[in-house]
């Protein structure tokens, strides 16, 4: 959406202050730890942009509190495996001779949006190392959230998701569904279901400080069903969807998603074809 269009949508532009207010209101509170997935246009017009909306999300949970955003870095990943768009095979080797080795300090966000470009170099936020899922967090209990992400389990247990699980943290979805909700992807990781599997791929990495592409293994995540899996939750939990503009706001705890999820998928998933 071009700004232009934003702007003719927007009844009364939102600030930084007014924003931590309205999160405030959908259930944000200072001390918690928050999972943060958003798409800003959404929000309509906000004064100061996509600076504004981290330190709204900074203010609403207040010096106690952490916030925690997805960049991923999705093009560090084998190309044999890209979709979005595919690219020529005779190209796959060359991205995987060139692709620069993941640096959580200089490597962008892949398709995260500019507010999750802007958090991963705001400053004191730390992130993690996983060369294509990582995610960054800024607060009290980040250093531990982002600490020893597993290459093989990139959003499993020991990934920051599963570390949010453990501190029994929060997630907010403002202005995007079930959809985009990152944590189902651990659900996956626990769950037993029909037709799970691993896949291998690759990314650029350092070692020992030269560049290498290593080569891993880690689950064949499928988000086909998230969309279903969240309004089934979402019912089953009496979910509240607030808003904020045009934003549609859902608020809560992670581990209610997940152990939900977990349920679903098992009795609900049927085995995928090779």
């Amino acid at each position: 959406m071009s700004e232009k269009n934003v702007i003719e949508r927007t009844g009364t532009p939102l600030t930084a202050t007014s924003l931590a207010e309205q999160l405030r209101a959908c259930g944000l509170a200072e001390g918690q730890t928050v999972l943060v997935h958003m798409a800003m246009s959404k929000l309509g017009w906000v004064v100061g942009g996509a600076e504004a909306v981290i330190l709204a999300l900074l203010a609403a949970v207040g010096d106690t509190g952490t916030i925690m955003m997805v960049t991923h870095s999705s093009d560090n990943t084998d190309p044999c495996q890209w979709q979005h768009p595919p690219v020529p095979e005779a190209w796959w080797q060359t991205i995987r001779d060139h692709t620069p080795a993941y640096n959580p300090l200089t490597t962008p966000t892949r398709g995260m949006g500019v507010v999750p470009e802007l958090f991963r170099t705001w400053p004191g936020s730390v992130r993690s190392a996983h060369p294509a899922f990582s995610l960054a967090a800024l607060g009290p209990e980040a250093e531990d959230l982002v600490a020893d992400h597993a290459l093989e389990e990139d959003t499993g247990d020991r990934s920051p998701l599963g570390k949010l699980y453990e501190l029994d943290g929060h997630v907010l979805l403002l202005g995007v569904g079930h959809g985009n909700n990152t944590s189902l992807h651990l659900a996956e990781h626990r769950a037993e279901y029909a037709g799970k599997r691993n896949l291998r791929t690759g990314s650029a990495v350092l070692v020992d400080g030269q560049r290498q592409w290593l080569a891993y293994e880690t689950l064949d995540t499928n988000p086909d069903d998230f969309c279903q899996i969240g309004a089934a939750f979402d019912s089953a939990h009496n979910i509240a969807v607030q808003q904020i503009n045009g934003a549609e706001v859902r608020f809560f705890r992670q581990r209610l998603v997940v152990d939900f999820a977990i349920a679903w998928m098992k009795q609900h998933r049927t085995a995928r074809a090779k």
